[in-house]
């Protein structure tokens, strides 16, 4: 019979665990877990990402979009630190994601040997919860256990860093004597609900409201038909945080859309005129996007403690599962008699619909107005779409412009909010959902930092999926232009070229180039079709849209110190300052007169 090694153990350990997918990249420190892969012959798949960072940022994708725990593994030193970032993401997005990275043999430590850092330090901020370092065989048990069960019971990051001999060794169970650990596999969600008395309160207050407005995040994601029934029985507008958009269709006319800087006018109005708000999972992070502290009453719902009446003083603050919850919290609502309320909220969503519509079709002079890129998409996605972002101005169309169906399935770096997130999200999404379609839609500096590399791991793959939709979306305007964006608004400074100008690159023929399809818009009336083309494609397919940098991400209003920022950089002499005055002209027009044509 073959020796069971230390690495044999953990693969067999994680695939007891339900482990079936590992994102990462190999080294020579995590080399003895990787024969053991082999040895495994296929228990669990490994995804070779081009870089590690990619491989974090696809491990907390997997466990967005499939709900499991996501997996990601490199070597030692550099291979370890690359993992920060995506890890980071997993954590501020509250995702359960187990890291495992190699380190340097046993004896080697504390001797500053090649690729010897401090990963327990290293990794104590992002993996918290738990970080260990097993030292012996008997200890990498009920090792894997914690890391994994508090993972998925915490949401959160944890980590095990290996040492390359540890993983060599033979395999020998924990003792049956004093100081020895004896653990096991398993794990089941509970299913949290508030005290009986405490709904009463929260139903107390929500009935009296007369302007009740609903805020919904990510932890609302499972609760689509409990956060429906809710808002019918109060007549409630409902709004979605970012990483919430979809939990609640936008066909639905009281849905209001995205909050915040990126959010529409109809929920910066609803929330500044409601006398009532209620909660459901969501950490939106912007309290000025809120209602005025002491205008309304305040109830919360969230799963984490440490988040309840964080943002805003709430009145009643209830611990619990969203969907459990809203469900316990239904029959103690009174059905609201009055409409006008709601049909205030349906009135404002309907001219912003029109104003949204005139912002995509306003002539830009020349270049693709971003914005058309994302309405021309919306209607032709299939109804099981899974949608991705980036960080940067590509988000505010996502936000606005993109409208989720019920059955769709999206998201972004949230809380973390880092570039480089879109195309890692959906390859994971892809192989967390293989026959169904995914699009991603990335800024061109994204591309350029560190996505047009994961396009490699496109081609490499792409054949296994039952499904070859996979579309990426560069909007390429030469410019990392939320942050010019904010330089204007925000400093009063106007765009600092040496910072913000960037390459002009044929992403589409770098995509033909490694086999994949590349498709090429300079015209916003070729969108329709690209989109077509791409969707009825059969691999994958990269779309380069030269769009306009000087359009602007107009916040749902603008304040007096961000219209002066915004003089003041002009005044300053913008470079592109006759364009940008153009283009803002005819977004605050449509703002103004929706139905004016440009």
């Amino acid at each position: 019979m073959a020796t069971t090694t230390v690495s044999d153990f953990i693969v067999e350990r994680l695939h007891e665990w339900g482990v079936r997918r590992l994102f990462g990249y190999p080294g020579d420190g995590i080399n003895g877990v990787f024969g053991a892969l082999q040895r495994a012959e296929g228990k669990i798949e490994f995804v070779q990402a081009r870089h590690e960072e990619m491989a974090a940022f696809m491990a907390s994708a997997y466990a967005k979009f499939s709900g499991n725990l996501g997996v990601c593994i490199a070597t030692s030193g550099p291979g370890a630190s690359h993992l920060l970032t995506g890890l980071y993401d997993a954590r501020l997005d509250h995702q359960p994601v187990l890291a495992i990275a190699g380190q340097q043999a046993r004896a080697a430590l504390g001797a500053h040997y090649q690729q010897e850092l401090d990963l327990t330090s290293m990794f104590k901020d992002v993996a918290g919860a738990f970080v260990q370092q097993p030292s012996v065989a008997a200890q990498v048990r009920h090792v894997i256990d914690r890391a994994v069960r508090i993972a998925l019971s915490r949401r959160t990051v944890t980590a095990i860093i290996l040492p390359n001999d540890l993983q060599e060794l033979e395999y020998e169970p924990p003792a049956r004597k004093h100081g020895t650990a004896h653990s096991g596999v398993g794990y089941s969600a509970p299913e949290v609900v508030p005290q009986a008395a405490d709904l009463q309160r929260a139903a107390d207050v929500l009935n009296a409201g007369k302007r009740v407005a609903m805020l919904v995040g990510a932890g609302a994601l499972n609760a689509t038909d409990e956060v429906i029934a809710v808002a019918e029985r109060l007549h409630a507008g409902v709004a979605k945080a970012l990483l919430g958009k979809a939990a609640v269709p936008d066909d639905l006319p009281w849905v209001t859309g995205s909050i915040g800087l990126l959010g529409t006018k109809p929920t910066d109005e609803m929330m500044s005129s409601c006398d009532t708000l209620l909660m459901v999972g969501s950490g939106f992070p912007y309290s000025e996007f809120l209602p005025k502290e002491g205008d309304a009453r305040g109830v919360q719902i969230d799963i984490d403690a440490g988040m309840l009446s964080l943002r805003y003083p709430m009145e009643v603050s209830l611990v619990g599962d969203s969907a459990a919850t809203l469900r316990a919290l239904l029959p103690l609502l009174e059905q609201k008699d009055q409409t006008s309320w709601r049909d205030r909220i349906v009135h404002a969503n309907e001219r912003w619909q029109r104003v949204l519509e005139e912002r995509a079709n306003a002539s830009t002079g020349g270049k693709v107005n971003p914005q058309r890129v994302v309405t021309e998409l919306s209607p032709r996605l299939p109804d099981n779409a899974i949608i991705t972002s980036d960080s940067g101005s590509c988000a505010n169309w996502y936000a606005r412009d993109l409208k989720i169906r019920r059955g769709m399935m999206c998201s972004l770096s949230g809380g973390l909010a880092s570039m480089g997130a879109a195309v890692p999200y959906a390859i994971a999404a892809k192989f967390a959902h293989p026959d169904r379609p995914v699009v991603a839609l990335v800024g061109d500096g994204a591309m350029q930092m560190n996505n047009m590399a994961e396009l490699i791991t496109v081609a490499k793959y792409w054949k296994k999926w039952a499904n070859p939709q996979w579309i990426c979306t560069v909007f390429n305007n030469e410019d990392l232009n939320q942050v010019t964006w904010e330089q204007r608004v925000m400093m009063g400074d106007p765009k600092f070229e040496a910072s913000q100008d960037i390459p002009n690159v044929p992403y589409h023929r770098f995509a033909e180039l490694i086999g994949l399809t590349g498709i090429y818009v300079d015209n916003a009336e070729q969108l329709g079709e690209a989109w077509e083309q791409a969707l009825a494609a059969q691999r994958p397919v990269v779309i380069e849209v030269k769009t306009d940098p000087e359009v602007p991400p107009l916040p749902p209003h603008v304040t007096l110190d961000q219209a002066r920022h915004f003089a003041r950089a002009l005044m300053e002499g913008d470079p592109a300052e006759g364009s940008v005055i153009a283009n803002t002209a005819r977004q605050v027009m449509s703002s103004v007169l929706p139905g004016r044509k440009s």
